[in-house]
């Protein structure tokens, strides 16, 4: 028996500054136009903050939907000639933390088994998304997964803020749930039949990072457990 289709959207994303292994990290698959892109968050990339400046990606591509043991590992170089080969959001808020990465169809495996959002599972605000709605994050916490199938696991959240207004005037919202470092990159979902067996989930947002108070007693208070999704109807900008 294969995976449910939501696994195989999602792959686990290492980066390397030349054979360094640096972070781990969470990156899904949308396709648009015959086309085949890698998303994750732009601070996996490249994040002048903290220093973090690797030179290449590896991912974890299935080879058999039946047989999930059998994988690739796949690697990108994210320079030529000096110049990123990814594509950056920004809006009129300033930089979103979204990247994609177009894979080359003729370097990928023939026999490549993998599912992938498209246009038509991006949300909207006419969508009816309401505060409290369940929602799924399919991702690698803290690099966990199953290590004999190579697939990741999936955390509930809810809605925690309005979809649909940008929380804070930036292009996210909020989610409540237990979120992890390695998570950064994954899909934000919600279970939607009218979409067809294939593939039945709504595409919200990119988990970014937990969100916390910059005045939070670190003593006396818990973390919120809040956590940003960038708005996902990026993609059609960044696919373009």
């Amino acid at each position: 028996m294969g995976a449910e289709p939501l696994l195989l959207t999602t792959t686990r994303l290492s980066t390397f500054q030349g054979q360094q292994l640096l972070t781990g990290a969470t990156g899904f698959f949308f396709r648009r136009d015959g086309r085949l892109f890698v998303v994750t968050s732009s601070h996996v990339l490249r994040d002048e903050v903290s220093g973090h400046h690797p030179d290449r990606i590896e991912l974890v591509l299935h080879v058999d939907r039946t047989n999930l043991t059998r994988v690739v590992n796949y690697s990108v170089l994210l320079y030529q000639s000096g110049q990123p080969v990814w594509r950056q959001g920004e809006d009129s808020a300033g930089p979103v933390d979204i990247a994609v990465l177009e894979l080359d169809a003729a370097n990928l495996p023939a026999d490549l088994a993998v599912s992938a959002f498209e246009p038509r599972h991006l949300a909207s605000a006419s969508d009816g998304v309401e505060v409290g709605q369940s929602l799924r994050v399919t991702g690698f916490p803290l690099g966990f997964f199953d290590t004999v199938h190579h697939l990741p696991v999936v955390r509930h959240a809810i809605v925690a803020s309005s979809f649909g207004v940008r929380f804070q005037g930036l292009g996210y919202f909020l989610t409540d749930g237990r979120m992890h470092r390695g998570s950064s990159g994954a899909p934000v979902v919600m279970r939607c039949d009218q979409l067809g067996a294939a593939l039945p989930w709504r595409l919200l947002g990119v988990h970014s990072s937990r969100m916390d108070m910059g005045n939070r007693d670190r003593v006396e208070d818990d973390m919120l457990g809040l956590n940003c999704a960038w708005y996902a109807d990026m993609l059609m900008t960044l696919t373009r």
